[in-house]
């Protein structure tokens, strides 16, 4: 989308310099010019996937600067309207509009499509009556709206389509990442723990007593013993927290968890599912060894209702790489925590970000 407004940028450029019909005033070309590369400096700062989301202020920035173009490219150009290849921005306003489809609800989408019609309608009718040629004032109007209208309407449609296919899979995934995953985590866990006993303590002695005529007090006091085991096995599973369990069930087994109040289990259900998303995928990345994850649960200093969660990682890779492979889960990070604070330098990572007890 980012390329889009670039190539308006470019557009704005050759035709502000090889296909003015009037004279005109050069420094309101110039002035378009500036003004659509500040609108594509927007889009492309704030989509980046280490700044997302892309805000409303981001957004309004965005829609108003087109909206200034969309003025001083028609002021640059005051006089008889000979030649509409010259009306770029028309064409510029609807990619607009395209561009916000994706990162902004669908009602904003709404209403820049109509600020973009209403602000070309009004710039073009004002020219066309001052400098009247065959085609009506109306006509001049329609067509100066028309492609901001059509694409709008296709903006809205896809971003309320997309908002609902995203409430569907976020539910899905809510539901199967803290409830089944986090079942089939500790489910996995304990069964794990319970056949590395059987193997190492309860089938040996079996086997021994299976092979003796008689069972003596030091047979009982091992009983004892592996009974005990068991317990201590039992209490760990019943103490550990989703992000512990989820830890162990990704292959953590050597990570440092620490968590003594047990605060991670204040994250609702949209939070969880995006931790453990990140710490699945970190753990699972080659550069990624996981005795080098460590994972910190506090109170925060200056909130008592809120909680801090930090993340410091050992990664076998340069900055640029680890933005590579991390942007995508950072971006979504930051949306659940907008206060997340990342460091990124070659052969480390570490996050920050606290969250509302729930």
């Amino acid at each position: 989308m980012a390329l889009a407004v670039f190539g308006s940028v470019l557009w704005a450029i050759l035709v502000s310099v090889f296909s003015r019909d009037v004279g005109g005033s050069p420094t309101m070309s110039a002035m378009t010019v500036l003004l659509v590369a500040a609108a594509a400096g927007v889009v492309a700062f704030s989509t980046s996937p280490f700044r997302a989301p892309f805000s409303r202020p981001a957004a309004v920035s965005f829609v108003v600067l087109l909206g200034l173009a969309t003025v001083t490219s028609v002021a640059a150009q005051w006089g008889p309207d000979t030649n509409a290849q010259n009306d770029f921005m028309a064409l510029v306003t609807a990619v607009g509009v395209l561009v916000l489809g994706p990162y902004r609800p669908w009602r904003e989408v709404l209403l820049a499509g109509i600020a973009f019609a209403v602000v070309n309608g009004v710039v073009w009718g004002i020219a066309a009556a001052a400098f009247p040629t065959s085609v009506p004032v109306a006509v001049v109007v329609l067509l100066a709206s028309a492609p901001t209208v059509v694409l709008t309407t296709a903006a809205t449609v896809y971003a309320a389509t997309f908002v609902r296919l995203a409430e569907r899979v976020q539910i899905r995934a809510g539901s199967y990442s803290v409830e089944r995953a986090d079942r089939d985590g500790i489910a996995r866990s304990v069964q794990q723990d319970r056949v590395t006993i059987l193997t190492r303590d309860v089938a040996p002695f079996f086997e021994e007593l299976r092979t003796r005529e008689s069972i003596g007090d030091a047979d009982r006091e091992r009983a004892r013993q592996i009974s005990d085991g068991i317990r201590r096995v039992m209490v760990a599973d019943a103490d550990r927290t989703w992000l512990e369990q989820a830890v162990l069930a990704d292959g953590g087994e050597r990570t440092v968890v620490t968590d003594p109040d047990g605060a991670i289990r204040g994250m609702d259900v949209d939070q969880r599912t995006v931790v453990r998303t990140f710490l699945r995928a970190a753990l699972a990345a080659p550069a990624v060894d996981p005795a080098g994850v460590r994972l910190l649960v506090e109170p925060h200093a200056e909130d008592p209702s809120r909680t801090c969660f930090d993340v410091q990682m050992s990664v076998a890779d340069s900055d640029v790489g680890i933005h590579r492979s991390f942007d995508a889960y950072l971006a979504v990070l930051r949306v659940t925590f907008p206060d997340l604070d990342v460091a990124v330098r070659p052969s480390s990572l570490a996050l920050r970000f606290s969250y509302d007890q729930h």
